[in-house]
């Protein structure tokens, strides 16, 4: 009898460990997803404002400093200045094409944070870190903070 309990907890273990980490690499997959959707192809390749209001929230802003203050830039003005430039008679969607490698993906619940690098032309360019929350229709991008590489 003591032989069928103990088997029955290591099963149950292994069961609630399989859908663990199912449900783990479920959301690390709907977040690599809108990444790639809204931001790289969003905001780089494509240059696809609505795909960007589709995968950021609106309260989005990008977070800098300039060595002593933060600076707060709206996903608005992202928006904004990404259709101008995809607008603009100088751009060549030839030359912009961004490579994406997720450095890593940590997820708690319905929060998230990703490290990502961009590379352009085979160069490191950005190293982003990606802050996500999980609303009723998805994850959303709430913050970005980064790094630019010489």
């Amino acid at each position: 009898m003591k032989k069928h309990v103990f088997l029955f907890s290591i099963i149950t273990v292994l069961v609630a460990f399989t859908i663990n980490a199912t449900k783990l690499f479920l959301a690390e997959e709907e977040i690599k997803e809108t990444i790639l959707t809204g931001y790289v192809h969003g905001a780089f390749n494509e240059l696809n404002p609505e795909a960007m209001k589709k995968t950021f929230h609106e309260e989005f802003a990008i977070f800098s400093t300039d060595g002593e203050n933060l600076r707060r830039y709206p996903i608005a003005n992202w928006v904004e200045s990404v259709d101008r430039r995809k607008n603009s008679s100088g751009f060549n969607p030839e030359e912009n094409i961004w490579e994406p490698k997720f450095l890593s993906i940590d997820v708690s619940g319905n929060s998230a944070s990703v490290k990502l690098e961009l590379h352009h032309e085979g160069e490191l360019v950005y190293t982003d870190y990606l802050s996500l929350l999980k609303f009723n229709d998805g994850w959303k991008i709430v913050a970005k903070v980064y790094y630019q590489h010489n």
